[in-house]
């Protein structure tokens, strides 16, 4: 389906959730964040948010796009503010892609990647989400187009090579 007449498009910076209830592309670009696009086959709205790390200490109002759970409950509350429930939602993850890897081996306990992806599995598993698809983790950086008018996610994802250390 081509691009409908009148659509915008909204670009997500890390941290930033969007909900539309209009044609609309959501793009955004993720490196070791994590993005969960939710889309409404039938009214054909949703939403994405861009996530930079799983979860914060301690809870604060108001809440902040930048955290998994966070992110995740903005999606939930914008899907009930307008009349539907979030399983009735296609729920699609990506990103996590190491953007060090030589750090991992030096510094395995600052793997944010892994721990975003791990966050993104566990919050669709406890709020029984339909998750129908899913690129993440490797390496690199992906590019993410978001067509709320159809549901189709478009991924362009940059893998990079390992550095090699020269003695």
């Amino acid at each position: 389906m081509k691009k409908p007449i009148g659509a915008i498009e909204v670009v997500l910076a890390p941290g930033q959730v969007s909900f539309a209830t209009r044609p609309t592309r959501l793009r955004t670009l993720l490196g070791s964040c994590v993005a969960i696009t939710f889309w409404h086959p039938q009214r054909l709205i949703g939403g994405m948010c861009h996530f930079m790390l799983p979860g914060r200490p301690r809870k604060q109002q108001p809440l902040d796009g930048r955290y998994a759970d966070e992110a995740l409950e903005l999606l939930l509350r914008h899907a009930q503010a307008n009349g539907t429930q979030a399983q009735d939602y296609q729920v699609k993850l990506f990103g996590g892609g190491e953007m060090f890897p030589e750090l991992r081996r030096r510094l395995p306990t600052q793997d944010v990647a892994s721990r975003n992806i791990r966050a993104a599995l566990a919050l669709t598993e406890r709020h029984h989400l339909h998750l129908t698809a899913q690129d993440m983790g490797s390496t690199g950086h992906r590019t993410i187009l978001f067509d709320l008018w159809n549901g189709n996610v478009w991924v362009r994802h940059q893998p990079m090579g390992i550095l090699q250390e020269h003695a």
